[in-house]
């Protein structure tokens, strides 16, 4: 049940009967809660939505709903505030109904259809493959699973997307590094140039080819090794990075080569002659760019892409004066094979130094999709590691940057994946060890995760002081929730059946954080309780003298329990039973 939707469809007849007005523009009106819970339980902008297209005033016009709204046998009171907004107190027995309807639906509270099983391509990650996931991975890795697991509760085809940048210079680095670490297996002693990794994770690489080639390479030029140790070490790489994305409980169903765009069939070439059959391609020369000019620009006749015609501010070349493809040109060549595979909607979550590529790539899309579909490039903003204030050394294992895997290792996978959406993907982000262990409400992973556990600690005190009481979910559906009637109980539940709403609003955003956001705010109103029960023992939610008073706060501690279960689940972070 969303009891946001449900209101928004009874404001919408009431504003149909009173006004006249169309269906395109009732559409448009918003329910949530309003700023200030002094105000009331639900707010909606009905009136300021329609009054311009129906030439009204909006107060006069707020006034005639609200009469409307004043007859609905679930709502105690509708009144006017300000320009024209409306204010809904609910009663009391539709909280109540609200609780109830959560106890029915179970795990599957929450769970929308907005997605309406359209499929969603989301690629995350994407490291290039030449060395572990170092901690500057771990933003992105974590944001687009948890966004993905989002999408897939708002009812949502998910398809989670690795793409292996193995195509660049890069990896032919990595390979000549590679080469050194098994030159140094086989017995000599070497040095690691600077331009090369140097990081100790390529010995076990270099051992492994001296185990399987021998000598073989030895003294060899490149041409006759490159290739080879180049596609070992990129496998080796791969392996060691889905141990590391394994760390954090994170797994994607698709790896997509960037090499196989090239490999055999030409796709580049292909997504470029389709493109160039829609018009889209042309010859041409490019005007030099205000200010300092970037390295890859030409005084030259360019194959170029029409970016210009989908809202970019340049044509964009697709080829190098060696006759290469760009980066670009690739690019748009592996969104194309997406398209091919049915994903007009794509997302591609990226480091925050991928600015500057946003708007060509979302040009290029429009292109390839004809409109029909979008993408949506999230951007991820560095994250500085911490310890007491002070920033973190680099791993002496990686050779010059920490590693997901030394983070995981100190700090466990719940309070990664938390932290690392506990604040906008856009906005930086501190993390600090110290602050991210420590057990106490400032640390907001602890402080929901704690919720949790305080909910089955009422239920194994329930079996304890009256073993006799059934708290299955049967018994707790069956529940007098009318004995509910305490201001803190009734604010649980209005925060409870905010849930939904928030599951929706994230979804349709791209922002996770929204959820974990949400979860601190129920914790918090959780435990708020719990100490008031400390103080007013009538509010306790287990008293043995009287059984239905404890069965409703057992349903509703019930309630608790079920939305922070289903929100920690969408984050990838654990519900405790008990705290350690």
């Amino acid at each position: 049940m969303n009891i946001f939707n449900d209101f928004a469809a009874r404001i919408r007849a009431a504003a149909a009967r009173t006004t006249g007005a169309a269906e395109s523009e009732l559409a448009r009106l918003t329910v949530e809660p309003p700023r200030d819970a002094a105000n009331g339980d639900l707010a909606t902008n009905a009136a300021m939505v329609l009054a311009k297209p129906l030439g009204r005033n909006p107060r006069e016009l707020a006034t005639h709903i609200a009469a409307a709204l004043a007859s609905d046998p679930d709502i105690d009171s509708a009144e006017v505030a300000g320009p024209g907004f409306i204010n809904l107190r609910l009663k009391r027995e539709t909280w109540q109904q609200a609780l109830g309807a959560l106890i029915a639906e179970g795990d599957a509270y929450g769970r929308s259809a907005i997605g309406a099983g359209a499929k969603v391509n989301v690629e995350y990650v994407s490291a290039n493959p030449t060395g572990p996931m170092h901690v500057g991975h771990t933003r992105g890795a974590v944001f687009g699973d948890a966004l993905a697991s989002l999408l897939d509760f708002a009812g949502y085809a998910v398809s989670r997307e690795y793409y292996i940048n193995d195509a660049g210079a890069q990896v032919d680095v990595l390979a000549r590094s590679a080469y050194l670490r098994y030159r140094e297996a086989l017995g000599e002693t070497i040095a690691i140039p600077e331009g090369l990794y140097p990081g100790d994770y390529l010995k076990p690489v270099g051992a492994a080819l001296a185990a399987r080639y021998g000598d073989r390479f030895v003294g060899k030029p490149e041409s006759d090794w490159l290739a080879i140790v180049r596609q070992e070490t990129v496998d080796a790489m791969l392996a060691l990075i889905r141990s590391d994305l394994d760390l954090l409980n994170i797994h994607h169903e698709v790896f997509f080569s960037e090499r196989s765009l090239q490999t055999g069939k030409d796709r580049v070439a292909e997504a470029i002659a389709w493109l160039a059959s829609k018009g889209l391609i042309y010859q041409g020369k490019l005007p030099p760019p205000k200010g300092q000019l970037p390295e890859d620009w030409e005084d030259r006749e360019q194959t170029l892409f029409r970016a210009t015609e989908f809202g970019d501010d340049v044509d964009r070349p697709l080829k190098k004066s060696d006759g290469s493809y760009t980066y670009f040109a690739s690019d748009i060549a592996y969104h194309y094979d997406k398209y091919l595979r049915g994903f007009a909607d794509m997302i591609d979550v990226l480091g925050a130094d991928h600015g500057g590529y946003v708007k060509r790539m979302q040009a290029a899309v429009k292109a390839i999709t004809g409109g029909e579909g979008q993408l949506d490039v999230r951007l991820c903003q560095l994250v500085r590691l911490m310890r007491n204030g002070e920033p973190v050394k680099m791993s002496k294992r990686a050779g010059d940057f920490v590693t997901l895997r030394d983070v995981v290792e100190e700090v466990g996978r719940d309070p990664i994946r938390f932290m690392m959406l506990y604040r906008k993907n856009d906005a930086p982000l501190d993390f600090d060890f110290a602050k991210v262990t420590e057990q106490s409400k400032d640390n907001p992973v602890f402080y929901v995760q704690y919720a949790h556990a305080r909910t089955a600690s009422v239920f194994r005190q329930a079996a304890q002081e009256i073993p006799a009481l059934k708290v299955d979910p049967e018994s707790l559906a069956r529940a007098r929730l009318t004995k509910l009637d305490d201001v803190g109980e009734l604010a649980l539940i209005r925060r409870l059946a905010e849930y939904p709403r928030i599951v929706e609003s994230a979804a349709e955003a791209h922002e996770p954080h929204r959820v974990a956001f949400y979860l601190h705010d129920l914790a918090s109103e959780f435990h708020a309780h719990w100490n008031r029960g400390k103080e007013l023992p009538q509010l306790r939610f287990i008293n043995a003298g009287e059984p239905d008073s404890t069965l409703a706060r057992l349903a509703l501690v019930h309630g608790v329990k079920l939305v922070l279960a289903s929100g920690l689940s969408i984050l990838g972070v654990s519900a405790p039973e008990e705290m350690r």
